[in-house]
């Protein structure tokens, strides 16, 4: 199974991500990560972002060749992005977007981030070239105070999708 969590800088979908994905034992890929392996400068421009999406999707064919499964955290802004990563995971995807208030984003880009160089500059950016998403997806709401609320929700979410007894 692929998990896309996708969401604005500073939204804490990789906080959510990186905690979700051992939560489940699912393998962990962080778009911030591959970003840094692949470039030391970062710049965000569109050639950037597109070898890291790239760089994401090979891994993600890999993971679904080993069948393992695999959490994928980045914006993914784009609806372009999606269906390839979609069609990468064959059918078996599920989709969770994290949105936070605007004022909470803007204390959270304030902050260093291991993983992210994105400020709010960054974010404005990417909040005009937003795609939203369609179909069925899990949305959840983050503050600083509500982690363990929405790994519950994700992973009833994830139950609930499984159960056959869902689609009867």
């Amino acid at each position: 199974m692929i998990i896309i969590v996708s969401g604005l800088p500073g939204s804490g979908k990789s906080y959510f991500a990186s905690r979700f994905a051992k939560l489940i034992h699912a393998d962990y890929i962080n778009s911030g990560r591959v970003r840094k392996n692949i470039f030391p400068a970062c710049s965000y421009s569109e050639k950037q972002k597109a070898s890291v999406y790239d760089e994401m999707l090979e891994l993600t064919r890999r993971s679904v060749r080993q069948k393992k499964n695999l959490v994928l955290d980045a914006t993914f802004y784009k609806n372009e992005l999606r269906k390839k990563f979609a069609d990468a995971a064959e059918g078996d995807i599920v989709f969770i977007e994290v949105a936070a208030g605007e004022a909470v984003i803007k204390e959270r880009l304030k902050q260093k981030r291991a993983d992210s160089d994105a400020d709010f500059e960054v974010y404005k950016l990417i909040k005009q070239q937003w795609e939203p998403l369609g179909g069925h997806r899990l949305i959840l709401i983050s503050s600083n105070e509500n982690i363990r609320d929405m790994l519950r929700k994700a992973l009833d979410y994830l139950k609930l999708r499984n159960d056959k007894r869902a689609y009867c």
